[in-house]
């Protein structure tokens, strides 16, 4: 089943980290839509929970250097 899993970071401070978490979240198997909001430091994604979980999402965010505050699912 497909869902949407938005991420609440602590803060991005550049519009490199952008493009970084961007491309990390996008390589993830089941992955789709990836979209980072720089202002509100948010990164949403469309994911398949077949193939992956919004916690492994927020780990691979998590391991770049980013703290998430906040996970949020819901069903698509």
């Amino acid at each position: 089943m497909t869902k949407k899993v938005t991420l609440q970071l602590d803060a991005l401070t550049c519009p490199s980290c952008l493009t970084k978490i961007e491309s990390a979240v996008k390589q993830q198997p089941g992955v789709a839509n990836v979209k980072v909001l720089f202002n509100a430091a948010k990164v949403k994604a469309d994911f398949d929970d077949s193939q992956n979980s919004a916690e492994q999402l927020a780990d691979v965010v998590t391991k770049l250097g980013y703290e998430v505050q906040k996970v949020k699912v819901k069903d698509l």
